[in-house]
């Protein structure tokens, strides 16, 4: 990391002590457990390179049968672990979306219902039970679980609060989950992203944008269906959608409980120019009811979406489901802050920031993208402060996920577009990586790149088991630039000339994970 980066890094850590003086000074002075690090340089190779000492072993892969009944979905991305014990857990993973030429080879023609109904049910997400017989072996999935079960395009979830949107209580599945969250009674939250790709999109005169799937040729859904944060209990596969936490392109959803004892929810609209968002329930056990607030980052005010509360927001929409539906609109009547792509968003462990990932900005010539950093205040919920907590550009590009391991270290994901890999602006960065960015000891701010995807896929889902032991990462559209199934970009996971690539999640051990 360059001298001014690092020393930014340290003041932060400085100011965090301040705040925070159960963490020791001479902790963050002195030597750290980390202080030979192992990293990797860039490359453009065709496999996940991991740091020595590192290593992999792949969990569940694409099209793999995980019951009587179901087989895993397609490009996985967000991953959580519940625990059902010391060795036993049930893993959930996101499918983002699909590649028709590996669905079913029709990657450009008019669609059959069939070959339209494989895309659907390769999507969504999907629940395993994952065994090990003890702390230092592998994890494996147990076929047999009663846990493992699939949620897809076609699965019936009902809104909350028994809300009614165009006539029903109900949609017809969850596309395009990107990352998520959990609550702190143990439920999952999948985040539908980039769903106007899928059941298009409602213009302000009524009328409707396609898709780009051909999905409504088969399955007219209403859009306004889709866009919005689904809870989803590991245990029985139960879902709900949640209008309360509003509907945008929701990168995650990442809860906590803050200084005041409120429940919140923070989650980014992953999209150029637009806004981070801020829920406060109304409860501590429940995301069903609560008011919904926007970034204002300059005033470092969270600004609210509630209808009554604002002159303008009800001079334009009918009632708060309206505003909740449109709140991009929204957002900006009100004065929000236009981001760089805000993608995933994470607490630290030990100083309660919280830290954002903004991705990039091409049209405004932001090519790398940052992490942004923002501090609550102690005083006031609506009230923060801001600040960039390290630009990309020079150790790494496009930060997408992040996660942060029990002694509050970084593990960062990036997604540089398969098109713009080993490009011009993004040459030196090889393929995309996995970074671990220590917070303590003499190590502290310095970036260090763990591992190197396969052609053409983004490293994702990043998820730490509960023992620190395991990094579970789901490997995502590994060759997606090819063409044909006779011209392939990538082989991973198997390595096999002519193998068809497959999205993978991998379970990773090695000696930071201890």
């Amino acid at each position: 990391m360059p001298t001014q980066n690092r020393r930014q890094f340290l003041k932060f850590l400085g100011a965090s002590c301040a705040s925070f003086p159960f963490i020791s000074r001479s902790l963050i002075a002195s030597g750290s457990p980390h202080k030979r690090i192992p990293s990797i340089s860039s490359t453009f190779e065709d496999d996940l390179i991991l740091a020595p000492g590192f290593s992999y072993s792949p969990l569940v892969t694409w099209n793999q049968s995980i019951s009587a009944f179901d087989r895993f979905g397609f490009n996985c991305d967000y991953t959580a672990f519940t625990p059902l014990d010391k060795n036993r857990g049930i893993l959930w993973t996101n499918h983002e979306y699909i590649n028709p030429l590996f669905i079913h080879g029709n990657s450009s023609g008019p669609k059959t219902k069939n070959q339209v109904q494989q895309e659907m049910y390769n999507m969504g997400g999907s629940l395993v039970e994952l065994v090990r017989e003890n702390d230092k072996a592998e994890w494996k999935i147990n076929p047999n679980s009663n846990y493992n079960r699939r949620i897809t395009a076609l699965t019936e979830i009902p809104f909350a609060n028994q809300v009614s949107i165009s006539g029903k209580k109900s949609a017809i599945g969850m596309v395009a989950n990107c990352a998520g969250g959990v609550t702190p009674w143990g439920n999952i939250l999948t985040c539908e992203e980039n769903y106007d790709g899928f059941h298009g999109e409602r213009k302000k005169d009524g009328s409707k944008l396609s898709g780009d799937h051909q999905w409504e040729k088969y399955y007219d859904f209403p859009p306004e269906h889709y866009g919005w944060v689904v809870e989803v209990n590991p245990k029985t596969g139960e879902a709900k959608k949640h209008t309360s936490l509003g509907r945008f392109c929701h990168e995650c959803a990442t809860t906590t409980y803050d200084a005041f004892g409120n429940l919140v929810v923070y989650s980014g609209d992953d999209t150029v120019d637009e806004f981070l968002y801020k829920f406060i329930s109304n409860d501590k056990t429940s995301l069903d009811k609560g008011t919904l607030y926007v970034a204002n980052i300059d005033k470092g005010e969270w600004v609210s979406l509630d209808i009554n509360s604002s002159k303008k927001l009800k001079s334009r929409f009918k009632n708060q489901l309206d505003v909740q539906i449109n709140c991009r609109e929204a957002g900006r009547l009100v004065g929000a802050t236009p981001l760089d792509r805000p993608e995933d968003i994470e607490i630290h462990p030990i100083t309660g920031d919280v830290f954002v990932c903004l991705s990039n900005n091409k049209p405004k010539k932001n090519y790398h993208g940052s992490i942004l950093k923002i501090s609550e205040s102690k005083t006031n919920p609506l009230k923060f402060q801001s600040e960039t907590f390290i630009p990309g550009g020079d150790d790494f590009s496009c930060p997408d996920n992040l996660t942060f391991d029990k002694k509050g270290n970084i593990w960062l994901c990036c997604d540089i577009s398969g098109k713009s890999i080993g490009k011009s602006k993004y040459k030196k960065f090889g393929n995309n990586g996995l970074f671990f960015i220590p917070t303590v000891g003499e190590n502290a701010g310095e970036v260090y790149q763990i591992a190197s995807a396969p052609k053409d896929a983004e490293l994702t889902g990043v998820t730490i088991s509960p023992d620190q032991k395991t990094l579970f990462l789901s490997v995502q559209h590994p060759g997606e630039l090819s063409k044909t199934i006779n011209d392939l970009t990538s082989n991973w996971p198997s390595n096999k000339n002519g193998d068809i690539p497959k999205p993978t999640v991998v379970q990773i051990k090695g000696p930071l994970l201890k």
